[in-house]
């Protein structure tokens, strides 16, 4: 099953400090429409069933939003938007724009929400949005961002006094966050499988991970190609087929860090995307692992 996120535009209304989908410099980049409907029947074409409709905030272009899902439904596929919600002043405000979004045939809505967030958006948007919602029968959930410290027992306060359907997303040290202090984790020694839907970002660069893989600048491993030169099969293909990236799919990030050598006591301490750019955009460490990929490291039992 191929799921793809789909980053349409860079832009933002928001400058959160946490973002992993931005750097410290804003880089405003937007797909013309006509080339988005295009790709989008490229990948009905190609197999894909599910689009997230990410990256920049997607209801700054609401009237683009509102053909793009629609295509996808002609065309059967699966759609999801990831919205900070900072249109969902009023409650009538967010049932107007959910309503004309499930008349175009919208999935699911994903709202972002952290303390981060919430400094720029007020936390009622979260709620207008989350209960328009519920009232058209439209599916949601929130993804609340955080870093599991005090600082966040508000926010999720907040949360479960209004009974909002809601999963805790651990932030991501990337983009933004990357100069954020960090607590080590001391966790179980967990597998750290991923699923690794590609990204693609409005400049038609398509990436094998919809993550901190983008910002790989060194080795830019998970860079798949451009869709001005690739074909959008081609490159899944390729995605699926790349037996390093199979074995983050199924062994896992921290198995194959035990092989490059890292220390149990050293792994259980990082973040899954943090470990995983230790070991990928090192080139050294990246030429070893893409040799053993074949053999060696299949065959490693941690």
């Amino acid at each position: 099953m191929r799921n793809i996120a789909f980053g349409y535009s860079t832009r933002c209304n928001l400058r959160c400090a946490h973002c992993v989908a931005a750097d410290t410099l804003p880089d405003y980049q937007k797909m013309e429409l006509t080339r988005a409907k295009e790709i989008i029947g490229d990948m009905a074409a190609a197999g894909v069933t599910g689009i997230s409709f990410t990256a920049g905030e997607p209801f700054i272009y609401f009237e683009d939003l509102l053909e793009l899902v629609a295509l996808c439904r002609e065309e059967g596929i699966y759609t999801r938007i990831v919205t900070n919600s900072y249109w969902a002043k009023t409650a009538d405000q967010a049932s107007q724009r959910l309503d004309r979004l499930k008349q175009s045939g919208l999935c699911q809505l994903r709202l972002s929400y952290s303390r981060w967030h919430q400094e720029q958006v007020p936390h009622a948007n979260i709620r207008h949005a989350a209960q328009a919602c519920q009232q058209i029968g439209m599916d949601y959930f929130i993804s609340f961002v955080t870093d599991f410290s005090a600082a966040d027992d508000t926010c999720e306060q907040f949360l479960r006094d209004h009974a909002l359907k809601f999963f805790p997303e651990p932030i991501i040290y990337s983009g933004r966050a990357d100069g954020f202090s960090r607590t080590a984790l001391r966790t179980d020694y967990q597998d750290n499988r991923c699923a690794m839907n590609p990204y693609l970002a409005p400049d038609l660069n398509l990436y094998a991970c919809c993550d901190a893989g983008s910002h790989f600048r060194t080795t830019n491993f998970f860079l798949l190609g451009n869709l001005g030169n690739h074909a959008l099969d081609q490159l899944l293909t390729l995605s699926e087929r790349h037996p390093l990236y199979n074995c983050i799919r199924n062994m896992g990030i921290s198995p194959i860090a035990s092989f490059a050598g890292f220390k149990a006591s050293e792994i259980v301490t990082l973040r899954k995307c943090e470990l995983c750019k230790m070991l990928f955009d090192v080139p050294e460490r990246l030429q070893m692992l893409r040799e053993a990929a074949g053999g060696r490291l299949q065959r490693w039992i941690r």
